[in-house]
């Protein structure tokens, strides 16, 4: 609660200091007291030794300095052996954009002649025009959107944060045709949840069943849906973001309607459209090569 943290976060880090205790207990560990260095260092090797992605050890071996310094704060212990642990250095990685075509096709491949199809294609059009993360979209309720007026929806991010996001004419035209011919029928079988995307059942759509829309549809149209280039949700946020960037908008602008915190978070989205410079450079100058 004091750092404002989403739920989802929160959950991450119970997950890692539930794993830690494991390997702390499996060593005959009972007390924070008993901690050395060493078992914070083991720790991390143990968890590369399992194959962790770096970002997610990096995230484990935070969570767990973290509980070592709220130990020392409240006098738990008198030193906080964890301090000189550092987390792995992630790899760098730009993050995966589709090309608009790519993107258009997405959009369209949904059916519109069914509940579903609708919902299907609102929900790809929302997270593509809005840039939301999937949390955030799934999260969304009626009274969020004012789609006749600009801004057009509330978006609730990380640690609680609101923004407020325009919504292009496409993705407008989506949404009122699933509010209007769709979502009346699917909530039928619920019970009046406030939930702007719903399930085949009238409850809130969740994110697993959202990541299963998106792979339904990407499939369909020969997007990939495993290994290191998988569309994601969050693959319609990078897109959206580095296509904002394409198009000429200011960094500044394209951190607000993203929600990050930092401009340094939104300029690794420049790096993106540096890359494909390159790219289309590389393939059509005569003498690139």
């Amino acid at each position: 609660m004091e750092r404002g943290l989403s739920r989802n976060t929160v959950a991450s880090y119970r997950r890692d200091l539930d794993r830690y205790a494991e390997g702390l207990t499996a060593a005959g560990i009972t007390d924070l007291a008993g901690v050395r260095a060493s078992d914070v260092a083991g720790h991390l090797a143990r968890l590369r030794e399992e194959g962790l992605a770096s970002a997610s050890a990096a995230r484990a071996v935070s969570a767990v300095r973290g509980l070592h310094r709220f130990a020392v704060r409240e006098r738990l212990v008198p030193h906080d052996v964890a301090a000189d642990v550092r987390p792995p250095a992630p790899p760098r990685r730009l993050p995966k954009a589709l090309d608009v075509d790519q993107v258009e096709r997405l959009l369209a491949a949904p059916d519109s002649d069914s509940p579903l199809g609708l919902r299907d294609r609102a929900l790809l059009e929302f997270l593509y025009g809005t840039g939301a993360r999937i949390s955030e979209a799934v999260g969304a309720d009626i009274d969020d959107l004012a789609l006749d007026v600009d801004p057009a929806v509330v978006l609730r991010g990380k640690g609680g944060k609101t923004r407020l996001v325009p919504v292009g004419g496409y993705a407008r035209a989506a949404m009122r045709a699933y509010l209007v011919r769709a979502r009346p029928t699917l909530i039928i079988g619920g019970r009046g949840t406030p939930a702007v995307f719903l399930n085949s059942r009238g409850g809130r759509l969740s994110r697993q069943s959202a990541w299963a829309v998106l792979h339904r549809w990407a499939s369909a149209v020969g997007l990939p849906v495993d290994g290191p280039y998988a569309v994601s949700p969050h693959t319609l946020r990078h897109s959206y973001a580095t296509h904002l960037l394409d198009g000429g908008a200011d960094v500044r602008v394209v951190q607000e309607l993203l929600g990050h915190a930092s401009v340094t978070t939104t300029q690794v989205y420049t790096l993106v459209t540096v890359e494909r410079l390159r790219e289309v450079y590389a393939t059509t100058h005569p003498r690139a090569r």
